[in-house]
């Protein structure tokens, strides 16, 4: 068979009480002093609130990698050494220290071995880490050790650019700031020959 299925590792089991997340937040806005019997557009906010955290920023802490990539696909004969890129994943996030969003995008790379996945696949490995509270340097290492790990490829990487609610519109308030982080596995850890044909395809223009 040219295809297989993954058995399901390192599976966190974490099914959020959306009753009390929505209690939890009725308690924040009577603590910051509002009034949701004064002001009808609260009226519902707490329900709201939970739904959203529970089915769309957090919903990743349900799914591990291997369910994330799926099916693997026997490897093209000949695709051994060759990178496969995927650039511009869009994602939002979570910043676990101050609970504001993050959006950016990743550019995901590998080598195949003997599994490729389809492109889509890729996208929803990165959204499998960033719907949780996690750090952007996390995450980018999450992906590349993911994608050696299950795919069994001997070279991976994941690099992530981002703009941090909690840098653009508190603290220093740099609006214009966006963050960077890399994350290598295998071969593309050292700074050679594939590393920099990566970060060239990287360099390509973008629309």
């Amino acid at each position: 068979m040219g295809n297989r299925r993954v058995t399901k590792e390192g599976a966190r089991a974490v099914k959020p009480d959306r009753a009390a997340m929505a209690v939890a937040i009725q308690d924040f806005l009577r603590a910051a002093g509002l009034s949701q019997e004064a002001d009808p557009n609260l009226h519902e906010t707490p329900e709201r609130v939970a739904e959203a955290w529970a089915t769309e920023f957090l919903d990743g802490y349900a799914q591990t990698p291997e369910e994330a990539l799926g099916e693997l696909i026997r490897a093209p004969r000949g695709s051994s050494g060759e990178l496969v890129v995927v650039t511009d994943l869009r994602f939002q996030s979570m910043c676990p220290h101050h609970l504001l969003p993050v959006e950016g995008r990743a550019h995901v790379a590998y080598v195949p071995a003997k599994w490729v996945v389809g492109f889509g696949r890729l996208g929803t490995l990165v959204d499998c880490f960033a719907h949780r509270l996690i750090l952007q340097e996390d995450m980018a290492r999450e992906v590349a050790a993911s994608l050696s790990r299950v795919l069994g490829s001997p070279a991976t990487a994941c690099i992530i650019e981002a703009e941090q609610a909690c840098l653009r519109i508190r603290g220093p308030r740099q609006r214009d700031a966006r963050t960077h982080a890399e994350a290598y596995e295998g071969l593309l850890r050292r700074d050679g020959a594939m590393r920099r044909e990566l970060w060239t395809r990287l360099a390509l223009p973008r629309r």
